[in-house]
């Protein structure tokens, strides 16, 4: 009975069992989208009680919600479209319905203004008030800001009769959202606590090693020195094959040897020179009483600066060699064995290794981490 809703994108098939696909899933996130963004052309303004022009971001049709009610969080959030507070609670539960669509659906009540929504809240429907003796909640009855946030046991949840829960405003609802996201105890009032599964690893294992990672880089260092640290036996596998240009480097990942840390000492010195030219003789710096007195006591940017690159590259090379160095040393004292070799499944529990020089060998181990990154492929035109 909702005004604007005769197109709404529906389930069918195994999406109305709740197996909805990502194509399905996509398809009622844009038409959510284009219902919002044409809400500025419609009127929201209900003529009776509980009739709202609503946006959702589940597609799955009533008869699906009724059925799905125990386990999911049906959250309705109502307020006007330029009300900033509005927009946030909006967005916060619109990205835990995309996150969790099986857990909790967004249900969008948008009004054009801030009267139609006061009129709505407050005066001709008195919804609050209905909320508050429904539902014995003082706070719905005295709230008269925007957003106005509840949870129903349908997606048709206008009727004060329907709603199991008030939760309030902005703050509220990004309160509620915390604690539908927090893990443990916190988390939810059944929530268990997450523990620890056993996965079957026994220290008697006889292989090599207790834990295998493949690559060093950010995450697999970082994997490689806890899981020491905790007391297992660990090697890190790390080869760098050489890049369409024949570039190699060493430990560390992209980010440190090709990625992040060489591109900001680069910008870095970009940013110097740049201050240098046209910040630095404005603040007096540098410059001479010849040149104060040739420009009359005005400023002026000064030359270019001589850039050596050569320079900058050598030393921006020896940084990243130095962190390289770092790295290994760092697991030869946390007691991690570093292989600089290139490693290929044998089996489950076996890789065997290729050293730059063509050296074969067999490594095996109980636990194995992936963490090898990417890297783009390169264009054939």
């Amino acid at each position: 009975a909702q005004a604007g809703l005769s197109h709404r994108p529906t389930a069918t098939g195994a999406d109305a069992d709740g197996l909805r696909s990502q194509e399905a899933l996509d398809r009622c996130e844009r038409w959510a989208h284009k219902r919002i963004k044409s809400q500025s052309k419609l009127n929201p303004f209900p003529r009776k009680k509980g009739h709202l022009r609503l946006a959702t971001c589940d597609s799955t049709n009533t008869t699906d919600t009724r059925a799905m009610t125990a386990a999911k969080s049906i959250v309705h959030v109502a307020g006007y479209a330029s009300c900033g507070f509005y927009k946030r609670a909006k967005s916060v539960v619109a990205s835990l319905a995309l996150l969790f669509p099986q857990r909790i659906q967004l249900v969008d009540h948008e009004f054009a203004s801030r009267d139609e929504y006061r009129q709505w809240l407050i005066h001709e429907t008195k919804f609050r008030d209905d909320v508050a003796k429904l539902n014995g909640n003082l706070r719905a009855s005295k709230h008269a800001s925007s957003p106005f946030c509840w949870l129903a046991g349908t997606a048709d949840g206008c009727d004060a009769a329907d709603i199991t829960e008030f939760i309030g405003g902005c703050d509220d609802t990004l309160d509620w959202c915390r604690k539908f996201a927090t893990p443990g105890p916190k988390g939810g009032d059944d929530r268990k606590e997450a523990t620890m599964v056993p996965d079957g690893h026994s220290s008697d294992h006889k292989h090599d090693y207790d834990l295998l990672i493949l690559g060093g880089g950010s995450g697999g260092l970082a994997a490689s020195k806890e899981a020491a640290a905790l007391g297992a036996k660990v090697a890190v596998l790390d080869y760098v094959k050489p890049s369409p240009a024949g570039s190699t480097w060493g430990l560390g990942g992209t980010c440190v040897n090709v990625g992040c840390i060489p591109k900001k000492l680069m910008h870095n010195a970009a940013l110097l020179s740049e201050g240098y030219k046209h910040d630095l003789p404005h603040y007096g710096v540098g410059v001479t009483k010849e040149a104060f007195d040739a420009n009359y006591g005005m400023s002026s940017d000064n030359e270019a600066a001589v850039q050596s690159w050569e320079m900058l590259r050598s030393n921006v090379q020896n940084h990243v060699k130095g962190l390289n160095f770092k790295y290994r040393v760092d697991l030869r004292e946390k007691e991690v064995k570093y292989l600089n070799r290139l490693g290929t499944f044998v089996d489950a529990h076996t890789v065997e290794t290729v050293d730059k020089k063509g050296n074969k060998d067999t490594v095996t181990f109980s636990r194995c981490i992936i963490a090898v990154g990417g890297r783009p492929t390169p264009l054939t035109c």
